[in-house]
């Protein structure tokens, strides 16, 4: 049974850095498009990145491009998202899932399986 567990959250002031970490067990990892999403209070879950199984392609949403930047080590069984350039806006709860290719990558109906989450805060 897949499985994903996020870490890498905490609090950063603006213009710092954080980098996510997602781990998969229970699967072949070398086969799955793994996504990043958060989701702000109040505010419906957000694609942010999406990468394939070779990491040959990676697709981010606008609003992060530039700043945020996807990789995985497959030995690992990992992916991460290095955030840098934090703003405010980008607080929320990120997640990680395995895309199951039923629609968009930023749709979250395209994702079967979510880890639990990890808080990101950027406050001064």
């Amino acid at each position: 049974q897949l499985q994903l567990v996020e870490s890498g959250g905490g609090l950063v002031q603006p213009g710092g850095s954080l980098r996510l970490a997602c781990v998969v067990s229970g699967g072949n990892f070398n086969v799955a498009s793994i996504v990043w999403f958060r989701q702000a209070p109040g505010k419906e879950r957000e694609g942010v990145s999406h990468i394939n199984p070779s990491g040959t392609s990676i697709r981010y949403v606008d609003s992060v491009r530039g700043r945020f930047t996807t990789s995985r080590d497959n030995a690992k069984n990992t992916v991460y998202l290095q955030m840098d350039s934090l703003k405010p806006e980008d607080t929320g709860v990120y997640y990680c899932g395995i895309d199951n290719h039923r629609g968009a990558w930023s749709w979250p109906g395209s994702v079967d399986v979510w880890g639990q989450g990890t808080q990101v805060t950027v406050s001064s």
